[in-house]
């Protein structure tokens, strides 16, 4: 699959032209700082595609993008597979309840969106997805034996788990996209929070042509320009036809498998029954009413940082390299011998964090293959997709 190539003046043209501004954020993570600060991103593994490369026309990366810019696809069908690997230990399934408290524990309903689609930052999902215009959607978790599914249908938001004949209710306003799950799921969704990244610390090339399910697409490649960052690159299948992402492929610099795998295995632009989106609770159910996907609360005990805490947040450095810090006004993460009571947290937390010293003091490390955290012993903390090194030298240089 050989690269398209492009002489030095187009590439410095397009380079020009890339230059969307500086994102004052650490990229494409769904961010969870709790007190042992375990950050889940939602990545991609290599993606389920078709053999053979198509024969599509030569395409500049601009071109490219604009075309992913310009897609409209409002109605769609399909199946879609994703596999997330942090690196995270085996807790038995306690790293998903971990990531889930920290995103925010929602009303305690096991059909909120809020807390259920969190289930996605590890392990290997298969989802059904369907759209039709900005007022309806639906996406479904299949389980073993069970499903989930969130449906937006106008103003309505249900959240349903079959397991436990649970329903959650919430409204938004129509035609709007604030229905939105709380996690990136899908392709496109992913690709959205990587290409806001691309600035000049970024590099972006065309590089060659895949098949994924059943359909012809250039694959986009997105690199840091810049050493020390964690991420290696990101691979996306822009279907040629739609623009629509068909795959999103994010991989670590320290190789191996990817850090996650989203791809559509199946999909059709058809438009959608409209009984795809109808739901009515089924006799029985508990509903629960509650807020829009998004706008989870925290909950009243929780040790994820508020608003308040956060509204020190400051970033250090540009691009890819970019730290997130913010000081908590607290002490630092305990161990589990300073905590006996935490049973399996105290574990997790031990299993993840790295004791560190430097100019700034001690603290702790806590590292996944994508993103590290340094929350030093004073409360103040350092994430981003970032080596251990470059979180201490950070530190040293805030003291």
């Amino acid at each position: 699959m050989a690269p398209y190539a492009s002489d030095d003046s187009t590439r410095a043209g397009e380079d020009d032209d890339l230059r969307v501004g500086r994102r004052k954020a650490v990229r494409y993570v769904v961010p969870v700082t709790v007190a042992g600060v375990a950050a889940a991103t939602i990545g991609l593994v290599p993606a389920i595609a078709d053999s053979g490369d198509p024969d599509l026309p030569k395409i500049t990366t601009q071109q490219l993008l604009e075309k992913i810019a310009a897609s409209d696809v409002q109605q769609l069908s399909g199946t879609v597979k994703i596999t997330t690997d942090l690196g995270l230990p085996d807790l038995g399934g306690l790293e998903s309840g971990l990531l889930s408290g920290a995103a925010g524990e929602g009303d305690g309903s096991s059909a909120d969106p809020s807390t259920k689609l969190t289930e996605l930052a590890s392990g290997t999902h298969t989802l059904r997805v369907a759209a039709d215009g900005p007022d309806k959607q639906k996406l479904s978790l299949l389980e073993n034996a069970a499903e989930y599914s969130v449906i937006h249908n106008g103003k309505d938001v249900w959240g349903y788990d079959s397991a436990s004949n649970e329903v959650h209710h919430s409204t938004v306003e129509e035609g709007t996209d604030k229905a939105e799950t709380p996690v990136p799921a899908t392709p496109k969704d992913l690709t959205e929070e990587a290409l806001k990244a691309v600035d000049t610390t970024t590099s972006v090339t065309v590089d060659g042509t895949v098949q994924v399910a059943g359909r012809d697409a250039y694959r986009l490649v997105v690199k840091p320009k810049q050493s020390g960052s964690t991420v290696g690159a990101i691979s996306v299948a822009v279907d040629a036809q739609t623009g629509l992402p068909l795959k999103f492929t994010l991989t670590p610099k320290s190789g191996g498998s990817a850090v996650v795998d989203a791809g559509f295995t199946q999909i059709s632009f058809a438009k959608p029954a409209a009984s795809t989106f109808d739901f009515t609770p089924p006799k029985g159910a508990k509903v629960t009413e509650g807020d829009a996907p998004g706008a989870e609360k925290l909950p009243e005990h929780s040790t994820a940082p508020t608003e308040k805490d956060m509204a020190g947040l400051n970033v250090l450095g540009e691009g890819w390299t970019s730290i997130a810090t913010f000081d908590t006004g607290g002490q630092g993460v305990p161990s589990s011998a300073e905590m006996p009571d935490a049973g399996a947290f105290g574990g997790f937390l031990d299993s993840l964090g790295d004791k560190v010293t430097g100019k700034f003091g001690s603290g702790t490390v806590f590292s996944t293959r994508l993103i590290n955290a340094l929350m030093t012993d004073d409360g103040k903390v350092y994430v981003g997709a970032v080596t251990k090194d470059a979180l201490v030298k950070a530190a040293d240089a805030g003291r």
